[in-house]
């Protein structure tokens, strides 16, 4: 039995690109499995079926809860705590939703690096 590979749409993968492309010190990585990563810490996460998800801050994610009307991340089944659900809405203003993606990776910056597993 094979696997059936599932890609996000590629109209969210081109908002994806599009938003990622606002910061250049941001790299998307994933090609079937979109996301952004720094030292190790994954800061936003565009899942198979094309909802968003984005890592805040507590402060700012409350604030981004409530002023969008939406709600944590699921990703695979499970809630992703510190992830929110940019709406789809959203996803397509890519100057109101720009501020966001700078706030997630100036705080993904401020965790510790992860440790590398890969061999030499």
């Amino acid at each position: 039995m094979s696997k059936e590979l599932s890609y996000p749409p590629q109209d969210k993968i081109d908002l994806f690109d599009q938003l990622i492309a606002t910061n250049p010190d941001i790299e998307r990585k994933g090609k079937t499995n979109p996301y952004t990563s720094h030292n190790g810490h994954m800061f936003s996460h565009l899942s198979k079926t094309g909802t968003l998800g984005l890592r805040l801050p507590k402060e700012d994610r409350d604030t981004f809860l409530e002023k969008y009307n939406t709600t944590l991340y699921e990703s695979y089944g499970a809630i992703m705590k510190e992830y929110v659900t940019v709406p789809d809405e959203l996803l397509e203003n890519t100057a109101e939703l720009k501020p966001y993606l700078d706030i997630s990776y100036e705080y993904i910056q401020t965790l510790k690096p992860k440790p590398t597993k890969k061999k030499n």
